[in-house]
């Protein structure tokens, strides 16, 4: 999710600074925003979303260690913190990330949805959601399964992704980034799994891959975004179909540093320097619905 800004190794400098000084992160309360009446799309059925691929709880050689189906009424704040900021992510991004009802909410206790509406706020002329798990739930090795459905449409970025609990080698990306899914929204059909690593920008480093899906786009239906994470090796899948293999050759000479321990984001982003701005075209309010988020660890 992060890219190339010097803005952003700013910002991800200070998070660094701050997470080797804090031991725990405080809670940002639920702010109240008001939403125009126009904008307050509801769902009645959630049949009408619930497509796509679905897959079994229990997987061979896997032991479930942590997961969240959001079948609650509210969000679980013992495992997801809001962000809270409309500093564009380091990446020019146009939404101010609140921890409204409006922007981040369950739909009728069975998915999680972050919700991108287009309002002035605070400067920005966006609004929308990120949640990340950080000193709260942190993982090193294991497979995390993340079932979602996500909006397409020119400058809608949204994101699955994990970063450095405490950034052991360095400010990003010297402590790494695995990107499990990211898209832009003008290449509708294509998710990419990234991951980050090398020197601090402007000699950073990446290599990833993209995937295109078979069939509508990736707002048609639901897809299974996982990632099967080793100690030499990182795997990525689309809907349980193996895509892309990273191993420590593929930073060399550089670091490997996916030896420590990560931790989880979701985020639905508007605009920046990877998808560009809206344009005429794209309608809002957009919807990033996540069905569960599973981690696993080797039997």
């Amino acid at each position: 999710m992060l890219r190339y800004n010097p803005i952003k190794l700013m910002t991800i400098l200070f998070l660094a600074l701050l997470g080797s000084a804090c031991s725990t992160v405080t809670m940002v309360e639920q702010e109240d925003l008001y939403v125009p009446e126009s904008e307050m799309v509801t769902i009645d059925n959630t049949s009408t979303i619930d497509n796509g691929y679905k897959p079994s709880l229990k997987r061979k050689g896997w032991e479930l260690i942590w997961a969240d189906e959001f079948n609650d009424k509210k969000l679980d704040t013992s495992k997801w913190n809001y962000e809270v900021n409309g500093d564009g992510g380091g990446n020019n991004e146009l939404q101010y990330y609140t921890a409204s009802p409006n922007n981040v909410y369950m739909l009728e206790n069975k998915y999680l949805v972050l919700k991108a509406i287009k309002q002035n706020y605070k400067g920005k002329m966006y609004t929308s959601g990120r949640l990340n798990t950080r000193y709260k739930h942190g993982w090193i090795y294991g497979r995390f399964d993340i079932r979602a459905k996500t909006p397409v449409q020119q400058g809608i970025w949204p994101a699955i992704w994990m970063l450095p609990t405490d950034y052991v080698y360095g400010t990003w990306p010297q402590s790494g980034e695995i990107d499990i899914m990211e898209s832009v929204g003008h290449q509708p059909k294509s998710c990419v799994g990234t991951m980050h690593f090398g020197q601090p920008w402007p000699n950073n480093s990446y290599k990833g891959k993209t995937i295109d899906v078979a069939e509508g786009d990736l707002s048609t239906a639901f897809h299974l975004y996982s990632v099967e994470w080793e100690p030499k090796e990182i795997r990525w899948y689309i809907d349980d179909s193996l895509y892309s293999t990273m191993t420590p050759a593929n930073t060399d000479p550089q670091r490997w540093p996916f030896d420590q321990t990560f931790h989880m984001i979701l985020n639905l982003a508007v605009g920046g320097q990877w998808p560009g701005p809206p344009d005429e075209n794209t309608t809002f309010p957009k919807y990033m619905y996540v069905d569960y988020v599973r981690v696993y660890q080797k039997k």
